[in-house]
């Protein structure tokens, strides 16, 4: 993938359900190398996109790309450049992490060698080795969401989706999972997260888009919310609730909150 070509792009992309409007004409892109942070209150649109993006369920309209692949059209490929890591793990519990990572390293055409490599270096990293040969339905969340984390890297994607992957963790695997994710970034990969756990979408990611009822209601670099909102608030937590609290009237989003045609919002 070059460096001017989009990671993930996706254009007035719409998805009702009957006569709900659940995305309301989604307009973001994500660039190679970027950490990209997606956040909102419960039932504001997030997991229903990210379920578009990695191919899940289809989009009422709208065009989404995932490294100059369209994800309906060329949907193969999208799906074999990315790498979904979601906020419940969905794993075959009758299987050891090994075993799992044969079913996977499958469907992805993954060499034995990679596989070896990848799983071992992962479960590793995670303290999981010595549970390797260990059936996964014994496994706490925690070491299913490490089993799926790892899962995902064996075929080396280049865009990683992930769907609140703190959740359950305890607090050195959040440190390592972060560190994971930025040396990632570092090596070029793109990452599209979304997370409730406000500090850690701070900490970590480079730009970061609010979702409120189906609309992007702000995007940009810390900075760059903070300036357009005059906000004095030094941190995401009270910017976000900031925004969220009172980006509507009537309905109808307040005109300075509004998306306009640039990075910013």
């Amino acid at each position: 993938m070059s460096q001017t070509e989009k990671a993930i792009s996706l254009s007035q992309v719409k998805k009702n359900y009957g006569d709900f409007s659940a995305l309301k004409g989604i307009d973001l892109e994500v660039s190679p190398g970027e950490f990209f942070g997606f956040i909102g209150p419960n039932g504001a649109g997030k997991t229903t996109l990210i379920r578009i993006i990695v191919g899940i369920i289809k989009p009422t309209s709208g065009i989404i790309t995932v490294c100059g692949y369209d994800n309906l059209s060329s949907s193969s490929m999208a799906k074999r450049l990315t790498g979904y890591i979601p906020d419940r793990p969905y794993l075959y519990e009758k299987l050891t992490p090994i075993e799992y990572f044969d079913f996977i390293s499958g469907l992805y055409s993954v060499s034995k060698e990679r596989k070896l490599k990848v799983g071992e270096e992962m479960l590793k990293m995670f303290n999981l080795w010595d549970w390797r040969n260990e059936l996964i339905e014994g496994f706490s969340h925690g070491m299913k969401q490490k089993v799926a984390m790892s899962a995902a890297m064996l075929h080396d994607p280049e865009v990683l989706v992930i769907d609140e992957p703190m959740v359950g963790l305890d607090p050195r695997s959040v440190k390592v999972v972060k560190d994971f994710l930025k040396d990632l970034t570092k090596k070029g990969k793109s990452i599209f997260f979304t997370t409730h756990t406000l500090s850690i979408a701070e900490d970590l990611c480079d730009r970061i888009g609010i979702i409120n009822h189906g609309q992007v209601v702000a995007l940009g670099t810390m900075d760059e919310l903070k300036k357009h909102l005059k906000s004095g608030d030094s941190d995401l937590e009270s910017i976000f609730l900031k925004i969220t609290e009172e980006e509507e009237i009537g309905g109808e989003l307040v005109p300075e909150l509004a998306p306009k045609d640039s990075d910013e919002f």
